[in-house]
C-alpha cells in the first residue's frame, strides 16, 4: 500500500481553504481512504459517506480526473466504479463527467440498482450503495421459498422433535443448509422421482424383514400449505433415516438378546445417507441398499418372500372348499388320493416340485401339509380342512415366517465384508443350530465338518466375530477355575488320588489359589489341536478324544467350546490359504503329534463368525429349519413384534459400549466373564467314568509317572 499522508496534508489545508469545494474534498478523502491513519475530522466523515465505496473488484481507484469542481457538491456517479456482476468484465470509469446531484455532505443520497450487468453511466440504473450487502441469487425455486422458510424455522426451533437421536438433528440441519433449505423430496408441491423412490422403499419394507409401519410416510397429497409440505418433508427424512439404520445395524441391539453375544458395531452415518439417497439416480435402490449384502440374507429374502406368496407371479391363496384327506392303500382298499382343483396352487404354496399341474392330493402332498401343520401349531393330521387353508394363506400365522425374519434380522448384525467376495477373502463361519462348520474363500465353500458346541444355559457356545490368529498342536489343557471348583475340588475332597488317575497335574498358586492342568496327550480334553482366536469369553475351537459324539444329529454337549470333527483336515486348510507355499496336509499335520507344544502362527489372521441360524438355505436352494437350542428365537420374536413403538432404538443406542443388557434375558449378567467358557471338555464326572477318552487309572498304590517336561515351538512364517 502506498503511503498518502503528503498528499493528505496537502488536501487538509485545501479543506481549511475552501470548506465548500467538496470536489476536492471528495478527491482527497478517496486517496486518504489508502492511508493507515484514521479519520477523525467531522468533515471528512461525512465525506466519507458521501462517496459510495464499490465492493473489491479488478478496477482502478477514482483519481482527480473522475470529478469536476465546482461550486456545489457533486456524487460521482457510482455505476462508474461499482463492482462487475458475476460473470461480467470490469468496466473503466467513464471521463466523461457525470450530472451532479445536489446533497447534504451528511446523508448519501439513495440511488436505485441497476438493471443490467454491467456498469453505466445513466443515473436511473446506478448501483446500490456498496455499504448494504448485496444479496445473492436464491438457488431456491420461487415456487419452493416458502417452504424452505418454514424449514428454516423449524430446523431452527428447539421444539422440533423429529430427529432425536445423537448426530441425526446436527446432519439433517447441515444438509438442509447446503440446499438453502430448499426441499428435498417435494417441487412446486409435487413429489420428486426420488422421493417416489424412497415412499416405495419405505412401503414395501416388509420384502426385507421389517415392518413398515415403523417408517411412517407422510400424506404429501394432503399436504397444501408450506407448513404442511415442510412438516412432511422432515418427517419423511425421519423415516428415510430410520429405515437405513435398521436396515445396515437391526431393530434392536444384539445386547438385547443374551449376554453373550458380542459383534463389531457398524453404523449408519446419517449425513453419508443423505448424501446417497439425494444423489442417487435411484433412490429406492439406494435406501435398499442398506440391508445386508450377503448371500445368506438375500437367500432367506427370497424364501420370505416364497412363504408370503410372493414369489414371481400374483400372490397364492388356497380357496376354502371340502376338506382333503390322503390315505394310503392297505389290503382290503386302494390309496385314496382325491382329485381337487386347488391341488396345483397348494403344491406350489408349500413347495412340492414334483408334478407342478397333478390336482390329486397324493402322498407327498399330504406329508407337505402335515410338515406345515406342524410349524403353526396345528395338529399335524395331513388333511387339508379350513383351519390349514386360513393357516397358509394368513402370514402371521405362520411360524416359519416369523423364524426366517428373526434370522435375518440377525444376520444384519455380522460384518458387512461377509458380501464381498475378494481374492483370497477367507473366513470361517459356524452355525450353532445346525452344528456345523465351514471354510469360505472368495465367496464360496471350500470345506466343511461337523463340530459339537456349548450346552443349553450357562455353557452356551456365544455368538461372536473374532480373527484366528494361530493353531496350536499338541495344546495343555489349563482347566477353567469354574470347573476347578465346581467339579474337581468338591471330588478331590472324595478322592484325593482321582486328579492323578485322571493324569492331571494340581499345582498352588503363590496367593493360594489352585491351578490344574492337563498335558499333551492323546487323552487331552482338547485333543491333538487347539484354534485359537482370543475373544473375551475365553472361547476356541479344538479336537476332542470323544469322538462318538459327532454321530448324533443335536450336538449340545460341551463348555462353551466347539469341538471339531476332523482337525487335521480343518488345519491343513486354513493353513494352506494363510501359507500356500507351504503345502499342508493332514498328515503333515498328524506329524506333529507329540508332547510338545507347537505353534503354528498365520501371517495373515483368518475371521471367525459364530453365528445362531435357525433358519438357512442350503445349497440346493431348500430353506433348512432348525431347533432353538439356545432360546434366541423364542428371545427375539416378542421385541421384533413389538418394534413399532420404537422402544427398541430408545432403549439401546449403538454406539454406547457401556449398555446394560434388559432383565428377563436367558443368560445371567456376568457370563462375558464366566470361565466356564474355559473349555469344552468333558466334565468331570464324564473323565472319570465314562468314554474311551478316560485315562486308564494309575495302580493303587504306585506313585503316577512323572510328565516330562514340556517344550513349545513356535512357528511363523
Amino acid at each position: 500500500m502506498r503511503d498518502c499522508s503528503t498528499n493528505r496534508a496537502g488536501f487538509d489545508r485545501v479543506l481549511i481553504a475552501v470548506a465548500a469545494t467538496f470536489l476536492a474534498v471528495s478527491a482527497t478523502s478517496a486517496l486518504a481512504g489508502q492511508s493507515d491513519t484514521p479519520r477523525t475530522s467531522a468533515a471528512e466523515l461525512a465525506i466519507d459517506a458521501a462517496v459510495p465505496r464499490p465492493e473489491p473488484a479488478n478496477v482502478p481507484p477514482p483519481t482527480i480526473g473522475d470529478f469536476k469542481i465546482e461550486s456545489t457538491a457533486s456524487v460521482p456517479d457510482p455505476a462508474k466504479t461499482a463492482a462487475p456482476a458475476p460473470g461480467t468484465t470490469a468496466t473503466v470509469p467513464d471521463p466523461k463527467p457525470a450530472e451532479t446531484v445536489a446533497a447534504p455532505a451528511a446523508a448519501p443520497p439513495k440511488i436505485d440498482a441497476p438493471k443490467s450487468d454491467t456498469a453505466t453511466t445513466t443515473p436511473a440504473t446506478a448501483a446500490a450503495p456498496a455499504a448494504e450487502p448485496v444479496k445473492a441469487a436464491s438457488n431456491v425455486a420461487p415456487a419452493d421459498q416458502p417452504v424452505a422458510d418454514k424449514l428454516r424455522d423449524m430446523l431452527a426451533s428447539k421444539a422440533l422433535r423429529t430427529f432425536d437421536r445423537k448426530g441425526e438433528r446436527a446432519a439433517v440441519e447441515k444438509f438442509y443448509s447446503a440446499r438453502e433449505y430448499a426441499p428435498q423430496w417435494t417441487q412446486a408441491g409435487k413429489l420428486t422421482a426420488s422421493a417416489k423412490g424412497v415412499v416405495a422403499r419405505l412401503k414395501d419394507a416388509a420384502a426385507d424383514g421389517l415392518n413398515p409401519a415403523d417408517y411412517p410416510v407422510p400424506d404429501f397429497a394432503a399436504a397444501t400449505s408450506p407448513d404442511q409440505l415442510a412438516d412432511a418433508e422432515l418427517k419423511l427424512t425421519a423415516s428415510m433415516l430410520d429405515y437405513a439404520r435398521q436396515a445396515q445395524s437391526s431393530r434392536m441391539h444384539w445386547s438385547q438378546v443374551a449376554a453373550d453375544i458380542l459383534y463389531p458395531e457398524h453404523p449408519t452415518d446419517p449425513a453419508e445417507v443423505l448424501a446417497n439417497v439425494s444423489t442417487a439416480k435411484d433412490a429406492s435402490a439406494a435406501l435398499e441398499g442398506y440391508n445386508p449384502p450377503i448371500k445368506l440374507y438375500k437367500d432367506l429374502k427370497a424364501k420370505l418372500a416364497e412363504l408370503r406368496g410372493q414369489g414371481e407371479g400374483p400372490v397364492v391363496q388356497i380357496a376354502e372348499g371340502a376338506p382333503l384327506a390322503f390315505k394310503a392303500a392297505t389290503k382290503k382298499q386302494p390309496e385314496v388320493a382325491p382329485e381337487d382343483p386347488r391341488v396345483p396352487q397348494l403344491r406350489a404354496k408349500l413347495g412340492v416340485t414334483e408334478h407342478p399341474d397333478d390336482t390329486r392330493y397324493d402322498a407327498k402332498v399330504a406329508a407337505a401339509v402335515r410338515k406345515f401343520q406342524e410349524s403353526v401349531d396345528l395338529k399335524p393330521t395331513g388333511v387339508l380342512d379350513d383351519k390349514t387353508v386360513k393357516a397358509i394363506n394368513s402370514p402371521k400365522r405362520d411360524r416359519q415366517i416369523d423364524i426366517v425374519i428373526a434370522n435375518m434380522e440377525r444376520l444384519r448384525w455380522l460384518p458387512r465384508q461377509l458380501g464381498v467376495p475378494a481374492l483370497n477373502n477367507a473366513y470361517v463361519i459356524l452355525n450353532v443350530p445346525d452344528f456345523t462348520l465351514k471354510v469360505m474363500q472368495g465367496g464360496a465353500q471350500v470345506w466343511t465338518t461337523r463340530v459339537v458346541t456349548g450346552k443349553p444355559g450357562n455353557h452356551a457356545t456365544p455368538m461372536l466375530t473374532e480373527t484366528m490368529k494361530f493353531i496350536t498342536v499338541n495344546p495343555t489343557w489349563n482347566v477353567p477355575p469354574s470347573i476347578i471348583y465346581n467339579e474337581y475340588l468338591p471330588a478331590l475332597q472324595q478322592d484325593p488320588t482321582v486328579l492323578q488317575r485322571m493324569g492331571l497335574k494340581l499345582e498352588r498358586n503363590r496367593d493360594g489359589s489352585i491351578h490344574i492342568s492337563q498335558p499333551p496327550g492323546e487323552a487331552n480334553a482338547l485333543g491333538r489341536i487347539r484354534f485359537n482366536f482370543p475373544n473375551k469369553f475365553l472361547v476356541y475351537q479344538h479336537d476332542t478324544p470323544d469322538k462318538n459324539l459327532f454321530a448324533k444329529e443335536e450336538r449340545a454337549f460341551s463348555h462353551g467350546c466347539m469341538r471339531v470333527q476332523n482337525p487335521d483336515q480343518y488345519a491343513s486348510t486354513l493353513l494352506n490359504i494363510v501359507m500356500p507355499n507351504d503345502k499342508y496336509t493332514p498328515e503333515k499335520i498328524r506329524s506333529m503329534y507329540g508332547r510338545s507344544e507347537i505353534d503354528l502362527r498365520f501371517p495373515t489372521p483368518i475371521p471367525v463368525h459364530i453365528t445362531y441360524q435357525t433358519a438357512f438355505v442350503d445349497e440346493s436352494g431348500k430353506l433348512q429349519m432348525r431347533r432353538d437350542v439356545y432360546g434366541r428365537d423364542a428371545r427375539m420374536l416378542p421385541l421384533l413384534k413389538n418394534s413399532g413403538s420404537r422402544d427398541l432404538e430408545n432403549v439401546v443406542a449403538h454406539a454406547n459400549p457401556s449398555y446394560v443388557r434388559p432383565s428377563g434375558a436367558s443368560l445371567p449378567s456376568n457370563v462375558a466373564f464366566n470361565n466356564d467358557y474355559g473349555s469344552s471338555g468333558p466334565s468331570f464326572f464324564e473323565r472319570l467314568f465314562g468314554g474311551p477318552s478316560v485315562t486308564p487309572p494309575a495302580p493303587v498304590g504306585r506313585r503316577p509317572q512323572a510328565q516330562p517336561q514340556q517344550q513349545r515351538r513356535v512357528i511363523t512364517r
